[in-house]
């Protein structure tokens, strides 16, 4: 029985074979265009498991596409407690099954500050025994700049490079919004040791984080951490 994985963000979809092993296999990303053209090479199997944070009409699209090549179609959603997680929402659907699935793909018997920079930048911790703390979430870098260049369309939507203090506006820019995630993250960091009393793991995950690593202390890259959570997540619920 071949099973694969689907994680369906704001502007790309992931997706990866799962192993029997309950490993996962090469990943494939595919940006979600406006004329549906990314559902035309979906991979076929029997049974895909779906983790969606993107507009319903995007999701709905993908699960009728699904629908078609699989037998068996699972919509994975935020559960309060599974496995060794302990998510500190009282409402499950108010946290964003990607950043569930990336703690629980994460979680074992270490402190962990579960950092994703997609659309968004969300920060999550999980002490030892698997209990999130709770979290944070702003735009991200990328959305930062989106939105100044909106507002202010003179403001250029790419371009530049990182430094402490910039001699020109996109350079500025670039610092400006990095520096404002880098400071967010590194903050975070020092509030979870207090109230942990110990360091937590660093683990950083998402299509924008790349940009941030070189400038951030000590982490573990986990880029595909919420498709190594609906893995565990198979083998907790289906397997």
């Amino acid at each position: 029985m071949t099973t694969w994985l689907f994680d369906l963000g704001n502007t790309r979809l992931k997706c990866a074979p799962l192993h029997d092993d309950g490993g996962i296999g090469e990943v494939a990303a595919v940006a979600c265009d406006a004329d549906d053209h990314w559902l035309d090479a979906l991979p076929s199997g029997d049974v895909a498991c779906l983790a969606s944070v993107a507009p319903e009409p995007c999701t709905t699209a993908l699960l009728a596409a699904l629908a078609t090549r699989y037998s068996r179609l699972h919509r994975v959603r935020t559960e309060p407690e599974l496995g060794c997680l302990r998510i500190a929402y009282a409402v499950p659907s108010h946290l964003g099954v990607d950043r569930f699935l990336a703690m629980l793909g994460l979680c074992g018997d270490e402190p962990l500050l579960v950092v994703g920079v997609g659309t968004a930048l969300t920060i999550d911790l999980v002490d030892a025994q698997g209990h999130h703390r709770g979290g944070r979430i702003a735009p991200s870098p990328r959305l930062m700049r989106e939105s100044l260049h909106a507002r202010a369309p003179h403001l250029p939507l790419t371009g530049g490079h990182y430094v402490d203090f910039a001699d020109d506006t996109d350079h500025a820019l670039v610092s400006g919004c990095e520096g404002a995630a880098l400071a967010l993250i590194e903050s975070s960091l020092r509030y979870a040791t207090e109230r942990l009393g110990v360091s937590p793991i660093l683990c950083l995950h998402g299509g924008g984080a790349e940009a941030l690593r070189s400038r951030l202390p000590a982490h573990r890259w986990t880029p595909d951490a919420v498709l190594a959570g609906l893995a565990r997540w198979h083998a907790l619920r289906l397997a």
